[in-house]
């Protein structure tokens, strides 16, 4: 059976669908998710087939929607909270970072709080202020959560569903430019990708490009321009940013020698940072040249008329690989 095409919207709202069919304890949590559907429409018609109590509209209160789902979890149910857009989060990181994600350390184990909270990540859609944020390193920096990012709609179908089934605590990413690209989505979770495996989703030889969430994309189509200059890139979307696939980033190094990350999120303190150093320390003497990276300027996030000088795009990709052949 030919895998069906989805926009990552809709193939998140599948998944959705499919975790609350599959589990009464299931619960979404938000503002707008209900009536509305969600600003992006990604929970459209869920609070119509599962009612109120199950898809929940919530006040414009960050910290309470989290601080909520925390008391369910703690009494059986698996809430999945979504912030509606990224830079509205940091009213909800006390709950996040204090309650959330040290819970678990903190009752020796013997407390899980299995809560889900989306996140629509990154520039690109011509938003306004606090609309295009890529805050991933705060959390990725936070012991006790896990986090991963999709990049498509496959991911984004099996990823959510998985991330809803994991007993710890998942910050999910969703690239917020990504929505309405389509893809086929598998249903048979015998052949989804494990929740925390990296993936390499262009073969090449001469240098690894590692990239998630929104940035994959951009990375492929720079991998087709390379091509066409003789250069072969091979991109790694990691998927996952804790725990790390670092297996599978350093199969790749070793073979190429040559490395560049590429996120959204400002360069200084980011999570190619933290790549950049475990690559150095796992490959140093297999290094043709230095981890380069490319993102964002360390500016807070501009204007829409400027993101397009502020985001990663092809020619800022290729000058970085041109850059690693010059050592």
């Amino acid at each position: 059976m030919t895998a069906e095409p989805l926009a990552l919207a809709k193939a998140l709202n599948a998944g959705l669908r499919k975790a609350m069919e599959n589990d009464p304890r299931v619960l979404v949590m938000g503002e707008d998710v209900g009536k509305l559907g969600g600003v992006f429409r990604v929970t459209d018609g869920l609070q119509k087939d599962f009612g109120e109590e199950r898809v929940i509209d919530t006040p414009l209160a960050e910290s309470g929607i989290v601080g909520t789902a925390i008391g369910l979890a703690l009494r059986g149910y698996r809430p999945v909270v979504e912030i509606q857009f990224d830079g509205f989060v940091f009213p909800a990181a006390d709950q996040i970072i204090t309650q959330l994600a040290k819970m678990g350390m903190r009752s020796l184990g013997r407390l899980n709080l299995p809560v889900v909270v989306r996140i629509p990540c990154g520039g690109g859609i011509g938003a306004v202020e606090h609309h295009s944020e890529s805050p991933e390193a705060y959390f990725t920096h936070t012991a006790g959560l896990r986090v991963v990012a999709c990049s498509n709609s496959a991911d984004a179908y099996s990823m959510i569903q998985q991330s809803i089934s994991s007993p710890d605590p998942v910050i999910f990413f969703e690239p917020k430019r990504r929505y309405w690209d389509k893809a086929p989505v598998e249903r048979d979770p015998d052949a989804w990708t494990p929740l925390h495996a990296a993936r390499v989703v262009q073969p090449g030889e001469h240098v690894t490009v590692l990239a998630y969430g929104p940035s994959v994309k951009t990375c492929l189509e720079a991998a087709s321009a390379a091509a066409e200059e003789g250069r072969s890139l091979e991109v790694v979307d990691l998927r996952s940013l804790n725990p790390l696939d670092i297996d599978t980033v350093v199969r790749s190094v070793e073979r190429t020698g040559r490395c560049v990350v590429v996120h959204e999120a400002p360069v200084y303190s980011g999570f190619g940072a933290e790549l950049a150093a475990r690559i150095t320390e796992r490959c140093f003497y297999r290094l043709e040249a230095p981890v380069l990276r490319v993102g964002g300027f360390s500016t807070p996030y501009p204007p829409s008329r400027l993101e397009d000088h502020y985001l990663p795009d092809l020619d800022r990709i290729l000058d970085a690989v041109d850059r690693t052949f010059g050592w």
